[in-house]
């Protein structure tokens, strides 16, 4: 579902003269169906480039990264929208939203842009934000206003609500109390068992220990020095 074949990213510090700085090289790995990898290594060792190269946000130098049949690489812009609307689902620690658009409304976004009549939509989204206990009350409230903890679970709740093909998770669990937490994991789990293909980030070991089957340590892709 995710293969990722010799792939390579340099950064330009245009502010530097131009100066190339190789960050990635010879980057492969592949994600079967129902399988999570845990992306692994010291920070600043690549893990959340790999992981915005598999969306899109950053532009590969050479190599493929084909999830869902589509290259990322060197897809067009409306191939890699479409990707990310129908197939490829990413839960960021960062919730970023409309303004005064109501949570429920944010949560089932997702499930309307693919076509999900809205009140099949409507009532997965108050299902999650009830499994994260996102409080009743606020559910018709724009989550800009909520605390960094409750926009994590809106966040997350959103990540979830289309059952993605693919997923792309960045750190899940980060600051969660145990109950959530444990939500978090079993909707990890609930994926894999539908046959999604997961890459993850998890500096929890426990929670990576329990939902990942492989790691990958993305410094053996550290370009050597000359």
């Amino acid at each position: 579902m995710i293969e990722i074949e010799d792939v390579s990213k340099n950064f330009v510090l245009h502010n530097q003269g131009g100066a190339v700085i190789p960050v990635m090289a010879g980057a492969s790995l592949s994600v079967g169906r129902g399988e999570c990898v845990a992306l692994t290594g010291a920070s600043g060792a690549g893990k959340s480039t790999l992981m915005r190269m598999i969306y899109g946000n950053y532009l590969a130098a050479s190599g493929r990264i084909v999830v869902g049949g589509v290259d990322v690489a060197r897809a067009e812009p409306r191939e890699i929208l479409a990707l990310r609307r129908e197939t490829l689902g990413y839960v960021s620690q960062f919730l970023r939203v409309v303004p005064r658009v109501p949570t429920r409304e944010v949560v089932a976004e997702p499930l309307l842009a693919v076509g999900v009549e809205r009140g099949i939509a409507m009532a997965r989204a108050e299902e999650l934000l009830g499994r994260l206990n996102i409080p009743e009350g606020l559910w018709g409230l724009s989550p800009t206003t909520f605390s960094g903890g409750e926009q994590q679970r809106v966040n997350i709740a959103r990540g979830f609500a289309h059952g993605y093909p693919a997923m792309l998770l960045d750190e899940p669990t980060a600051s969660l109390d145990a109950a959530n937490r444990e939500t978090v994991l079993r909707l990890i789990e609930e994926a894999k068992m539908r046959g999604a293909a997961i890459v993850g980030i998890f500096h929890d070991e426990a929670a990576r220990a329990r939902v990942c089957d492989r790691e990958i340590d993305v410094s053996v892709f550290t370009p050597k020095a000359a």
